[in-house]
């Protein structure tokens, strides 16, 4: 495993950094330039995301053919680094959550038809996403949450297609998607009783029951509680096979779990950066912050995790790329990627005090939003318990080194 980056893959990343360090963390701290959610008003948003697609900044995910850069995921992970250096910055690129776990998903499995009709309009920029998987209680308490073959929502067969009936919630981006991807049960089969389908926001028979306020900032379109009362989805929006909705969430999730971890890891960079700074400005006794040992060691641990991240994350990356599912890898990353980022920005809030607790640097807005790593995609303790799982099976080939054939 050689991490060295190419020249090509190098240069998009410098040229990534100096955006956002140019365009887009001067803007962080102007209020106007956020929406009423505390995230990049869609003004601001609009005219950078012309400017990042005119200097060849744009969907590194996809394919040259539908306007991407066609990188790997072992190439995105240093660009993805750099443009969450700044909290604005993904969205920017059209490379932040859901949209691009779901162009990911849709450019792999889709149709030609499909991906002219649902995908394209998302690799433009011309619409939004959301994944809707999850599900709240039920009276029987049950609901999809980190466990997919829980999920209650149904669909069921008609002359021309599927009907929906179900609720699902904390749809991250619904309120403000036009193309949709819905997971269903098709069937009380274990392993074969899901479905997943697209459908158009246009369309009757499904609402918004209100937008789920939360913690943190938000992506836009929030996160939001949906009800399906009747929705009509002909058949030639389902993806995959009938029963191939829990295959399709596996291959979505992976990739997007360690997308996040790409991006975190650069939010957790952008927060020791600003402790960094303000420790070798502000004055202590008789020297500065940074010649204090014990801030030299909060410093130390946080890059440290930081780091170890990194390289899973790269490891996962590169076992992806090679054909591997890296549901082991996969999961490292995500506990241990998670855990550095809400290091870093306590580290950084820490470090600076009232200052940090404020609103006059991006750290608390970085604090805020990390607490939800550890939730997303599967809970940390979901993802420990999976690699319990493969070390209960695996024995010591749980530690097995990757070695030509």
């Amino acid at each position: 495993m050689d991490f060295t980056l190419t020249p090509e893959v190098d240069a998009l990343r410098a040229s990534i950094r100096k955006f956002v360090d140019d365009r887009l963390i001067p803007l962080e701290a102007d209020g106007a330039n956020y929406d009423a959610h505390e995230n990049i008003a869609p003004g601001v948003l609009a005219r950078l995301r012309g400017e990042a697609r005119a200097q060849g900044l744009w969907a590194l995910q996809m394919p040259v053919a539908r306007g991407g850069r066609g990188l790997k995921l072992a190439e995105m992970a240093p660009c993805y680094e750099e443009m969450n250096r700044s909290i604005f910055g993904p969205v920017v690129f059209n490379s932040a959550a859901p949209d691009d776990g779901n162009m990911m998903v849709l450019e792999r499995v889709g149709t030609e038809a499909q991906k002219a009709r649902w995908l394209q309009p998302i690799i433009d920029g011309a619409v939004s996403s959301s994944f809707a998987m999850t599900e709240p209680m039920d009276d029987a308490g049950e609901g999809c949450g980190s466990d997919p073959a829980l999920t209650y929502t149904k669909a069921t067969r008609t002359n021309t297609g599927w009907r929906i009936h179900g609720r699902k919630w904390f749809i991250t981006g619904a309120d403000a998607a036009r193309h949709f991807m819905l997971i269903a049960r098709t069937s009380d089969d274990e392993r074969k009783g899901l479905s997943a389908f697209v459908f158009d926001a246009g369309q009757p028979g499904w609402r918004i029951v209100r937008r789920i306020p939360i913690m943190g900032p938000e992506e836009h379109g929030g996160h939001c509680e949906m009800e399906f009362d009747g929705l009509e989805i002909p058949d030639e929006n389902r993806l995959m096979e009938v029963g191939d909705g829990l295959k399709l969430t596996q291959i979505r999730l992976g990739p997007a779990r360690l997308t996040h971890c790409m991006r975190w890891t650069g939010l957790a960079r952008r927060a020791l950066e600003i402790a960094m700074d303000h420790a070798n400005k502000r004055r202590s006794g008789t020297g500065r912050l940074i010649e204090r040992e014990s801030v030299q060691a909060l410093l130390g641990q946080a890059g440290m995790e930081i780091q170890t991240g990194r390289l899973l994350t790269m490891h996962a990356a590169w076992k992806l790329d090679q054909g591997d599912f890296a549901r082991k890898e996969v999961s490292m990353a995500k506990v241990v990627v998670a855990d550095a980022l809400h290091r870093a920005a306590d580290t950084a809030l820490q470090l600076m005090g009232a200052r940090g607790y404020s609103k006059d640097t991006p750290v608390e807005w970085i604090y805020r939003y990390a607490r939800q790593a550890r939730l997303v995609d599967g809970a940390s303790e979901v993802h420990r318990m999976v690699l319990a799982n493969f070390m209960r099976r695996e024995g010591t080939a749980f530690f097995g080194w990757d070695a030509h054939g």
